[in-house]
């Protein structure tokens, strides 16, 4: 490396163990940076083409998408969120975000499989993309960025946006504005909620039963909606003395235990990774990563267990576990963690191997993961031009299958997006549904009719 290519890491680097700020490259351009928040600096580290760490958030509107309209939504409204105008920059010790600047991304209609991996030197160095199909746009991110909740403010900016364009009564009428329901803070909320000192609140590391079988060549993903009314799904959750969340992790290890283990005892446990959003817990708004994993467990050591059984298992270990005390104890665990002398002292070459098998080491820990981004919101200005909204994830280490849940205007939205070819476990878990009287309506990406 030549002296001042050192020089100039070394200067970056001295600035960022201050407060996040900007540093200049000249005289004449002062470029914004920031640090990443405590979940983000994992997702760099473990990338790649078969882990994307990339997921979807989508709005189907009751119009087909111009692409000209949506390319000129995204030119307006990504100046505004600093979350996106960034790229990853890698640094001696750590990566920290930059400025972008260059030219919103390239709309372009859907024509691949969702959560493709993003390669660092395309689309302009954004770490995310925006595409369309019908009357559908996708959001896809990168988590390094944020989480699912900083996703949804910035894809309901782009819609309705793109929905003042489409529509110039719109723009004459509510100009150019966000809406006052999203936010534009970026401060990092681990740091501002971590109680130091803090060492309990590690994650529990027992082996769990991992789901094998043929897989879909990498990059491939098959995905199908279940959709289905929220009362339908409460109805039956209260029924159970449970919540909607807790009742639908349940039919999902409740399918697993069927369809893999056929109602057998199992040495290893079914388990299931719920992300929380920690928002509402701390009262953040913030556009950043801001959540911690619990975890959902069922142990069948014997044989012939029922979904009563299951049920009672996912209850108690999840009611254990979301808690504001025991999740600022994970909060303050994970930040406390990131902040020990000798990791900090690490060079980054040497700090990813390390991450990369603290992480494989937990990822044994889960059979799969269910996340659930609650009833989704939407300015009354643009409701009757909205239809619903979609999440999907993509597979990770350990994890071929996932379940990813969403609410908007009455209608309950389960993706199971997954890398394996065979599909018994999602008919196992929709027939379920269907057999407690809830109306269920499906539909497929068609990967598993090719």
């Amino acid at each position: 490396m030549k002296k001042e290519k050192k020089q100039k890491i070394k200067k970056e680097y001295r600035e960022q163990e201050t407060d996040a700020g900007s540093y200049t490259y000249d005289s004449s351009r002062e470029i914004r940076w920031e640090k990443l928040d405590n979940t983000a600096h994992l997702f760099p580290a473990i990338a790649g083409e078969g882990m994307t760490n990339v997921y979807r958030v989508a709005i189907y509107l009751k119009e087909e998408i111009v692409r000209e309209t949506l390319q000129e939504a995204l030119d307006l409204v990504l100046p505004k969120f600093s979350v996106f105008n960034c790229r990853l920059r890698q640094g001696f010790f750590w990566y920290y975000f930059e400025e972008n600047g260059k030219q919103a991304p390239t709309v372009a209609e859907e024509t691949t499989y969702p959560c493709q991996y993003m390669e660092e030197k395309e689309n302009r160095n954004y770490l995310f993309r925006v595409t369309y199909y019908g009357c559908r746009i996708n959001l896809e991110a990168f988590h390094v960025l944020t989480d699912g909740t900083g996703a949804f403010y910035f894809l309901k900016e782009l819609a309705y946006q793109y929905l003042r364009l489409a529509h110039p009564e719109l723009r004459e009428k509510y100009g150019d504005g966000l809406s006052s329901q999203t936010s534009l803070n970026t401060e990092d909320s681990f740091l501002q909620n971590f109680k130091k000192g803090r060492i309990t609140g590690g994650y529990k590391a027992g082996r769990a039963y991992i789901l094998k079988g043929p897989l879909f060549p990498t990059g491939k993903m098959g995905i199908i909606h279940g959709h289905m009314p929220v009362e339908e799904v409460k109805r039956e959750a209260k029924k159970n003395g449970a919540t909607l969340n807790e009742y639908m992790v349940a039919v999902f290890l409740w399918a697993v235990y069927q369809v893999y283990l056929k109602g057998m005892p199992s040495g290893h446990q079914l388990s299931v990774s719920v992300p929380v959003n920690l928002r509402p817990y701390f009262h953040s708004v913030t556009t950043k990563n801001f959540f911690v994993m619990v975890t959902a467990i069922f142990h069948p050591r014997e044989e012939n267990q029922t979904f009563e059984n299951v049920l009672e298992a996912v209850k108690t270990s999840l009611r254990e576990q979301m808690t504001k005390e025991h999740l600022e104890d994970v909060l303050s665990y994970n930040v406390t963690r990131e902040r020990t002398m000798i990791l900090r002292a690490l060079p980054l070459v040497l700090k990813n191997p390390g991450i990369r098998g603290v992480y494989n080491m937990h990822a044994r820990a889960n059979t799969a993961t269910v996340t659930n981004m609650g009833n989704i919101q939407v300015s009354e200005k643009y409701k009757e031009y909205i239809s619903r909204f979609d999440v999907l994830l993509s597979r990770s280490k350990g994890q071929n299958l996932k379940l990813a849940l969403s609410s908007y205007d009455g209608t309950l939205s389960a993706t199971i997006t997954s890398a394996m070819k065979d599909t018994r476990l999602q008919r196992v878990f929709f027939r379920y549904l269907a057999a407690q009287d809830i109306t269920v309506t499906i539909e497929s990406n068609g990967v598993y009719y090719e």
